[in-house]
């Protein structure tokens, strides 16, 4: 098989991202917090007693906050059940520290008024630190935005669960709309408040028009050919899909199991960038543009001047595309035609295309005329890799076209993608091209890790010379 056209998870070898829900602002506090407090409260014990922070006590604590990390989410325990928590979790991880300490014979090495005043702060210091995380808890809640609007579809036993452990659950960052079901209102449970908005039919329509961001499909096993169906009809909105409880049925974008307020789901079609991987991807996407940009600053100043005194109109194009959940973005590429075309309907560019410019040509031949996109990188509207953003004219007619076209938007866009390594940049004139563009951008969401973008990146690096379908 060619280098270009391995499959994506070859190149992946990746380890399982963790579970669904921890990948917002709280949940990192949640869990630094107590082994933070653990060490912090052994520096302070430390400190006082030794006078000093000697190289046993920061081997010690090294070893408190492997055992310890991540801390157990408890902002939703009452008083008096955080109370006991902590103390119990607290005796069990001294009794280990001190078992191996006197097996090792490491324990003669700290300060014994030292260790017991650390016995009596550590838990201490963690009943504070919860007090101080409840105290800033909503602030924190909102630095993260408005909170994410989602459906349930099904209104059985399971999704009557999910929506009362939704809404008494504080800081979940969920906004429940209501139920989606075909039944008739008779069978349904009469004795719940819930909202029952309308039928599957009128589901598609309902998540594009209300910004419906999470949906979760209730439905029993025998049901499949109708979970099959809403599935299908989902596929042009850019939703984050789970099902309640866990079932496989059908192909999984960044599929894994997890739980939401502390119910299982199982995701169907959900962004590869949550957690630790979103910030990965983003700090590597400003590091890497800002070193290009920086060693490029001269090809742009030569670029934009030559665009300037080569033809009439502005030096830098701007057009609309679409972006991470289908929203407009402004891309920027240096102008290679005699026309800005953003309208309702737009020409791709073809081969010997008369409204290219000839200094235009060899920008577009060279891929020259996309290096202000780096710009938009640093303002976080596109990665350096991802799926290649289309303008708002073509986004429109081939989401009509082919099925699961907008769940390439579950990323933001990119300069360079896995689609544009396998063959397929330049121009798409027939549906077969762009549907086969869309199944590496699909593959890429199954698939992704840093080391399948640096694979990418010097892909794209080998290809721009001779690569002649850019035009």
């Amino acid at each position: 098989m060619p280098e270009a056209s391995k499959p994506a998870a070859v190149l992946s070898a990746r380890h399982e991202p963790g579970p669904l829900g921890k990948d917002n602002l709280l949940s990192a506090f949640e869990a630094g917090l107590e082994p933070l407090c653990l060490v912090l409260s052994l520096w302070g014990a430390a400190i006082y007693f030794e006078g000093a922070l000697p190289a046993s006590y920061l081997i010690l604590s090294v070893l408190v906050f492997a055992v310890t990390f991540p801390g157990t989410p408890r902002l939703n325990s009452s008083w008096w059940q955080l109370l006991g928590d902590v103390f119990l979790s607290w005796i069990w991880t001294a009794a280990l520290l001190l078992l191996t300490g006197i097996a090792t014979g490491y324990l003669k090495e700290f300060s014994h008024p030292a260790l017991w005043a650390w016995l009596g702060l550590a838990p201490l210091s963690q009943l504070v630190g919860h007090a101080m995380l409840r105290f800033c808890a909503p602030y924190l809640v909102q630095l993260q935005g408005p909170p994410r609007r989602a459906i349930i579809v099904g209104m059985n036993d399971q999704g009557v669960a999910l929506a009362s452990r939704v809404e008494d659950t504080p800081y979940s960052r969920i906004e429940f709309a209501g139920f989606f079901d075909d039944r008739d209102l008779k069978r349904l449970d009469a004795s719940t408040d819930y909202r029952m908005i309308g039928r599957l039919k009128e589901l598609p329509a309902y998540v594009r028009n209300h910004n419906i961001q999470l949906i979760y499909l209730s439905l029993p096993m025998a049901s499949q050919p109708r979970i099959l169906q809403v599935l299908d009809e989902l596929k042009d909105t850019t939703a984050s899909i789970f099902f309640v409880p866990d079932m496989f049925i059908t192909d999984l974008i960044q599929g894994r199991t997890g739980s939401v307020c502390g119910m299982p789901v199982i995701s169907v079609c959900e962004t590869p960038f949550t957690g630790s991987s979103g910030v990965i991807k983003r700090l590597s996407d400003i590091v890497l543009a800002s070193l290009i940009l920086l060693l490029i600053s001269p090809v742009l100043m030569g670029v934009a001047l030559a665009v300037k005194l080569t033809s009439p109109g502005p030096v830098v194009f701007r057009q609309r595309r679409y972006g991470l959940d289908g929203k407009e973005i402004v891309v920027y590429k240096f102008r290679s035609m005699t026309v800005t075309e953003d309208g309702a309907k737009v020409q791709q560019a073809t081969k010997n295309d008369s409204r290219i410019t000839p200094l235009g040509a060899i920008l577009r031949k060279t891929s020259i005329d996309e290096l202000p996109q780096f710009i938009n990188v640093l303002q976080g509207r596109m990665s350096i890799v991802g799926p290649r953003p289309h303008a708002v004219a073509h986004n429109e007619m081939y989401r009509k076209l082919i099925k699961g076209y907008m769940v390439r938007h579950k990323v933001k866009p990119g300069i360079t993608g896995w689609a544009q390594v396998n063959g397929y940049r330049g121009e798409t004139d027939t549906l077969e091209k762009m549907q086969g563009r869309i199944d590496y951008d699909l593959d890429y969401l199954r698939n992704w890790t840093l080391r399948l973008d640096l694979y990418i990146i010097l892909r794209t690096i080998r290809l721009v010379a001779k690569d002649q379908q850019a035009y």
